[in-house]
């Protein structure tokens, strides 16, 4: 039995913790396997830490954790709690590498690094207009520069992935979505 079987069948009297960032599961799919949730979640933080090392200690310096549950997105940063959220589904896929889940985290950690920046810039000042294109394209730029420090078979598709993203322009870089719409889509998928 490995250690996160051990850890899922206990009462959990202490959080769990991958390479130094605590971790919640909130699965709410009975068909995915919460082990091998977090054991691709293992192998993704392993991948960004060998070979973003750098970028793996702003992740853990500018955010207070991880949540893996099922969200209409592969990622997202939530500045106020300064949680990066991982979709579930998207770790339980066993049809692509744990590179682009690495990516999708070291992205959402680019948008927690900028969030950190302009905090300690505003002071407490409200928080002005934001350029969204030019923060996803500083994310993109940190996925394609760890697919590029990967070896060829794990890189080649975070690669693919971030040059596709930066040759769209802003509107498509950075589109405006409507959360409600898109979990009433998820949750409808759910059902089927």
């Amino acid at each position: 039995m490995s250690w996160l079987d051990r850890w899922i069948r206990t009462a959990r009297p202490t959080p769990l913790q991958l390479h130094g960032i605590p971790v919640e599961l909130r699965s709410s799919r009975a068909d995915i396997d919460s082990s091998a949730v977090l054991q691709r979640l293992d192998e993704a933080l392993t991948l960004a830490m060998t070979y973003q090392p750098h970028r793996f200690r702003h992740l853990v310096r500018d955010i207070r954790g991880i949540r893996v549950e099922r969200f209409p997105t592969r990622g997202a940063f939530l500045p106020a709690e300064r949680v990066i959220l991982t979709e579930l589904t998207f770790l339980a896929r066993r049809d692509i590498s744990a590179a682009p889940v690495a990516s999708s985290i070291l992205h959402e950690g680019v948008h927690a690094r900028v969030h950190a920046f302009r905090e300690r810039v505003r002071q407490g000042a409200p928080d002005g207009d934001r350029d969204m294109a030019r923060e996803e394209r500083l994310c993109r730029r940190a996925e394609l520069a760890f697919g590029e420090a990967l070896p060829p078979d794990l890189g080649s598709p975070v690669i693919a992935r971030a040059l596709a993203s930066l040759a769209l322009p802003d509107r498509d870089v950075a589109p405006v979505v409507d959360w409600a719409l898109a979990r009433a889509r998820q949750d409808e998928v759910d059902r089927r």
